[in-house]
């Protein structure tokens, strides 16, 4: 692998994961670390050998390796971990714990070991409740243990709303925070079409179905696929690994260890922070409303009650 770039790794290589990995190379952003367990045998060297094959055609120069030894991962500047899992049609997000758990604490231990400078980025489910585990597993410091969710969940709001409207996804910024799935707090108040609230392009009644289709957005495609979806959270999870490399300093929503911000504490939490070369550099806190602030409480219960499947 080449040794004046980024380098990533990127544990599972499942379809979330081969995703992750197809969105970087694409963009040549780093090289890759495609890792699975040894049971897998030769799979991740098929997908990673099948990705550099696009290289000609998509004209990017990023290297990629599958590998079921963690030692191929030392030096790794990011660590996305997609490991787990899935769920599947009428799991509970609850009924996934305590099997992730135990899987994500393997592999924060093995990669912290040969990266204990890496930035830690969790995708696998319950998601919340395994960013905690992480941060427990790795004790790096909170700002170099971040969850992927917001950023999937408002892309799908953002979806949605285009469809309805057929404006252009660009044109479209939505905020959502508080726990992944069933526990998200979309925030209408500061979602806008091209700096226009919401409300000026849809009733009141549509909104709310839009809130409600995101909030459920995870379970209708289980529904549909009998499988968790990939291509949206892989992309969901590169473009923050894009925004640590080049230290965009961008406000994206991601899951965060929060210490009294909103209220809360020792829980992880989905709320709008900056990402740069650092990982989560800073929380943004938002002023809520009541009716925002009943939906946070809500959703934090939620995720506590989640955390008490912890071992």
């Amino acid at each position: 692998m080449s040794l004046n770039r980024n380098k990533i790794t990127i544990v599972g290589a499942g379809n979330v994961g081969a995703s992750c990995a197809s969105w970087i190379i694409e963009r040549n952003l780093a090289d890759v670390v495609l890792l699975d367990i040894p049971e897998t045998k030769n799979m991740p060297k098929g997908k990673a050998l099948d990705m550099l094959q696009m290289s000609p055609i998509s004209n990017t120069h990023c290297k990629i390796i599958g590998t079921t030894n963690y030692e191929l991962t030392a030096s790794s500047d990011i660590c996305v971990i997609t490991a787990g899992v899935p769920r599947k049609p009428g799991m509970s997000r609850e009924d996934l714990v305590a099997t992730n758990q135990g899987i994500v604490q393997t592999v924060v231990k093995n990669l912290t070991q040969y990266s204990p400078q890496t930035i830690l980025i969790i995708v696998t489910n319950p998601l919340d409740s395994m960013c905690y585990v992480a941060l427990k597993a790795s004790n790096f410091p909170k700002n170099r243990v971040i969850g992927q969710a917001g950023v999937l969940d408002s892309a799908r709001m953002r979806t949605f709303i285009s469809q309805e409207l057929g404006i252009s996804v660009e044109n479209i910024h939505a905020s959502v925070i508080g726990g992944h799935g069933d526990e998200m707090v979309p925030l209408i108040r500061y979602s806008t079409i091209c700096g226009l609230p919401l409300s000026h392009f849809l009733s009141k009644e549509k909104i709310n179905e839009i809130v409600d289709r995101t909030r459920k957005g995870g379970s209708e495609l289980v529904n549909l696929l009998g499988i968790s979806a990939w291509y949206a959270p892989g992309a969901a999870a590169g473009f923050m690994v894009e925004a640590i490399l080049k230290d965009k300093k961008i406000i994206l929503p991601c899951s965060a260890f929060l210490e009294g911000e909103y209220g809360l504490s020792n829980l992880y939490f989905g709320v709008l922070g900056i990402l740069g070369n650092h990982g989560l550099e800073k929380i943004i806190d938002i002023p809520l409303n009541e009716e925002e602030q009943q939906l946070l409480k809500k959703s934090a219960g939620l995720i506590q009650e989640t955390m008490k499947s912890l071992k």
